[in-house]
């Protein structure tokens, strides 16, 4: 077995945390390192089988630890700079979404990577959903054109409301949230997003005053195939149909269910955010008297992984991009394109029109 890979956690909110469990019980790496300006760092480590490091800084880190790759999972607006530093040092990187806060800042950090010759891998964790896998897969099988319709409100409170708040000081819901729909989107009609339209609205005083903690965004694709997406924070968002994931085509539709997941009290949850419960792949076809040919199919998930077990698989295709050098380029191409499109999204919520995605390359 090759040597592990001595690795960094920059953050250790809910998402480093995570990480930082999932990489302490993994034999591809060492966990030698924890940074964060706070204390949050120390109740980690007590956590952890091992006894990494603790630093205030990432160079701090860098310096002392000589890590061969960076796992980051800080507040949106610090990553691209940290990013850069990591790659400029000589380590891989694994960065939670979104990858930077501005295409062009998310290109220099793409850039960084190859001139260092180093892995950069998204944190996109319904990539290594197999239950998500198989939606997009069924997506396929609907024809053409598609509707998209996703969401994820969250209805928070307390802790979570304050860090709802915190990212809301760089990014709004539909920007922070929307990556990962998007990103689904784009696998689903494997078509390039044109346009997209959005709404938005600032229901709290406790936001910042040119900020919204609700949206909701339309975007059209090339192929004629149209999605719709929505996000709400805070403590006046409701449970009611908070959990939509859906796709049709002219051959029918596909609906994650989630019975339990999509229930009362969940929206706030986040280990119910990845759950799917069940798949229902419903068919269009009539016969000549009208009535359908084919009973829904339903697909059961009772197997599917929890949230520390997804962030785990997250860390083993690091790791596996690593050993085995695979190409990244589609990989982070997309990770651009579906922060483009919020982005632009996010345009068209403070500029009242209808942008074309190309203008937030420019």
């Amino acid at each position: 077995m090759a040597k592990p890979l001595r690795i960094v956690v920059v953050g250790c909110g809910n998402m480093g945390s995570a990480h930082a469990l999932a990489l302490d019980a993994m034999p591809e790496f060492t966990l030698c390192g924890l940074v964060a300006r706070g204390d949050s760092k120390a109740r980690l480590r007590e956590k952890l089988t091992g006894d990494p490091a603790l630093y205030d800084t990432l160079a701090e880190a860098l310096s002392d630890a000589r890590p061969d790759a960076v796992c980051i999972a800080t507040w949106p607006d610090s990553h691209e700079q940290l990013a850069i530093d990591a790659l400029n040092s000589g380590c891989h990187l694994f960065i939670e979404k979104p990858l930077a806060t501005t295409v062009s800042g998310a290109q220099r950090v793409v850039d960084a990577a190859a001139r260092a010759g180093k892995k950069v891998v998204v944190g996109y964790i319904l990539r290594q959903h197999p239950v998500w896998q198989r939606f997009i897969e069924l997506s396929h099988t609907l024809g053409k054109p598609l509707v998209m319709r996703m969401n994820l409100n969250q209805q928070s409170a307390g802790e979570a409301w304050q860090t709802h708040k915190a990212l809301m000081q760089s990014l709004s819901p539909i920007v922070d949230c929307g990556v990962h729909y998007l990103d689904v989107m784009c696998q689903m009609t494997q078509s390039t997003p044109e346009s997209v339209s959005a709404i938005g609205v600032r229901l709290s005083e406790e936001i910042p005053e040119q900020q919204y903690n609700y949206g909701q965004l339309q975007v059209r694709f090339s192929d004629g195939s149209v999605g719709w997406y929505e996000a709400g924070w805070g403590p006046m968002m409701s449970q009611t149909a908070f959990f939509v994931k859906d796709v049709i085509g002219p051959n029918g539709s596909a609906s994650i269910v989630a019975r339990e997941a999509g229930g009362e009290g969940q929206s706030a949850n986040v280990e119910a955010h990845t759950r799917t419960e069940s798949l229902r792949l419903h068919h269009a076809g009539l016969d000549a008297q009208g009535r359908f040919v084919q009973d829904d199919e339903w697909f059961d998930t009772d197997d599917e992984p929890d949230h520390y077990e997804l962030c785990r698989r997250e860390q083993q295709f690091f790791a596996h991009a690593i050993a085995s050098d695979a190409p990244l380029d589609a990989h982070l191409r997309q990770a651009i394109d579906s922060l483009a499109v919020v982005l632009a999204a996010d345009r068209a919520v403070r500029e009242q029109r209808t942008v074309l995605i190309k203008e937030v390359y420019q």
